[in-house]
């Protein structure tokens, strides 16, 4: 077999993200799996580079999946972080970000508020930052 192996650091933990994005966000869930994950089979290794170790031979990426504005702008940029080991010709993948959001979206429904998803954790919060947001977006 030809090309690069997709592998994880942990599996379980992966898995979860990943079914979380595809409850949530469909859009980077297809992109992830019938784009992203096919180039870097093939090497083609996109997103930044943040890191490169040359003893180890790995160059670590930062991969931005696409996602609604008001969502990146309550809970952050949704982003695949990925290793790849050149040598052994092995992509590592890491996480899915933002991680919290994803692993509670994964442990129980999420609500929505306004129709962006918020934390049960930190429900107060993410409603006032949606409040403050649409506020500001309706002065404009």
């Amino acid at each position: 077999m030809k090309g690069y192996v997709l592998d994880y650091i942990n599996e379980n933990e992966f898995k979860k993200l990943e079914r979380a994005l595809k409850k949530y966000n469909m859009l980077a869930f297809k992109k992830l799996n019938f784009d992203f994950y096919p180039a870097l089979r093939n090497g083609n290794f996109v997103g930044e580079k943040i890191m490169t170790d040359k003893k180890n031979n790995t160059e670590k990426y930062e991969l931005k999946l696409p996602s609604d504005k008001m969502f990146t702008k309550i809970h952050g940029e949704v982003k695949l972080i990925y290793t790849v080991h050149k040598k052994e010709q092995v992509v590592i993948l890491e996480t899915i970000t933002p991680t919290e959001i994803l692993l509670e979206g994964h442990m129980s429904e999420l609500t929505t508020y306004k129709g962006i998803m918020i934390s049960r954790a930190n429900a107060s919060k993410d409603k006032f930052k949606i409040d403050l947001l649409t506020m500001l977006q309706d002065k404009h």
